[in-house]
């Protein structure tokens, strides 16, 4: 039994997330509670408080789905866990199901989403399943200046765009294509390069993409003053300039924006791989056709597999993916003046709360 421990609630009315005591149980034989070290907001949070997406556990709820902490507590199957530093998965499949059993636990029907189907981890402690936790070296984290806060967004921003980025096979000389270099998007242009690709960035933020001129992208184009037919020539005069292919672009839609998928749309081209990789509430009206007239794929992506965190995080450790420049931590009791500034794009860094 843990003692008082707080959470912070997303009430039914949404207007504010309110602090409540609470205390935990212990964990059951395949569970551990853990003590949360950091949990980034992401867009998703922001759309659950502010948008009226539905969240599948009934309100009130704790958000928080990109969470970072330590083992305090084990259930018998699980004791081997105490102690340990973990990234818990934003996406928890069961591990037993005939998905699971077949690579396809991000689509598991019994997975469990904290701050959705489970109380998040805007909060001091969380108490989760334990399959997929990503065990975390603190003393590799030391050597680059990292603390185990700082890895939280691993659990989504990071390691959603590498799954991603798996699903449409990037190998070295391809060419691949990001809209919107937030939170994710800029991850997704560090995961591409490092995956040997040559990466265009896109977005509406000149300072974004001023910034990851120095980490991955070798082009960078702002669409508030493009529109899609010029960003197309743009790309393929920088696609014959640097010897790429004109075909098989790998393009990836992470503004979570109608605007943005309006572009990803409009770069098509033959063979190409467009990867559906933010959310947003809005819709968009796109010839359908053009998938077929291009043998085109569209690709959706939900979370990421458990089994390639581990990989993610040598990523991280190698300084193949830069962390730190993107994040900022900030008091979880500063979580409501977070939420608004979040909201009213004022952020430049993801911001990382810490109780």
């Amino acid at each position: 039994m843990i003692d008082i421990a707080h959470r912070w609630l997303m009430t039914a009315v949404g207007e504010a997330l309110t602090k409540e005591s609470f205390t935990f149980s212990s964990p059951t034989a395949e569970e551990v509670t853990i003590e949360v070290a950091g949990c980034g907001v992401c867009h998703t949070d922001l759309g659950f408080l502010y948008d009226g997406v539905r969240t599948n556990h009934e309100l009130p709820l704790a958000l928080g789905h990109e969470i970072s902490g330590r083992v305090v507590a084990c259930g018998e199957a699980s004791q081997g866990l105490q102690g340990k530093s973990v990234v818990i998965p934003a996406v928890i499949p069961c591990g037993r199901c005939d998905l699971c059993q077949r690579g396809l636990g991000n689509i598991c029907r019994q997975q469990k989403m904290p701050g959705n189907d489970i109380h998040g981890g805007f909060a001091t402690h969380i108490t989760v399943p334990t399959y997929g936790l990503c065990e975390v070296d603190e003393s590799k984290l030391a050597k680059i200046d990292m603390t185990l806060a700082d890895v939280s967004v691993v659990a989504d921003a990071v390691t959603t765009p590498y799954q991603a980025a798996r699903l449409a096979n990037i190998q070295a000389g391809d060419l691949a294509v990001v809209i919107g270099v937030g939170g994710v998007g800029g991850y997704a242009v560090q995961i591409a390069a490092a995956l040997g690709a040559s990466v265009v960035a896109i977005d509406i933020d000149q300072n974004k993409l001023d910034m990851l001129g120095n980490y991955g992208a070798s082009l960078s184009l702002n669409s508030a003053n493009l529109d899609p037919r010029e960003i197309k020539k743009q790309i393929k005069a920088f696609v014959k300039e640097a010897g790429l292919r004109s075909t098989e672009w790998k393009i990836f839609e992470c503004s979570g924006s109608a605007p943005g998928q309006a572009i990803a749309f409009s770069l098509l081209t033959f063979g190409a791989h467009l990867a559906i990789v933010g959310f947003t509430m809005a819709k968009s009206e796109v010839r359908l056709s053009n998938l077929m007239a291009f043998n085109a794929r569209l690709q959706g992506n939900w979370g990421c597999l458990p089994e390639y965190y581990p990989d993610v995080m040598e990523l991280v450790y190698s300084g193949k993916i830069q962390m730190k420049p993107f994040i900022k931590q900030h008091a979880l009791e500063d979580i409501n003046q977070v939420f608004a500034a979040a909201h009213a794009h004022e952020l430049q860094e993801r911001a990382i709360l810490v109780p």
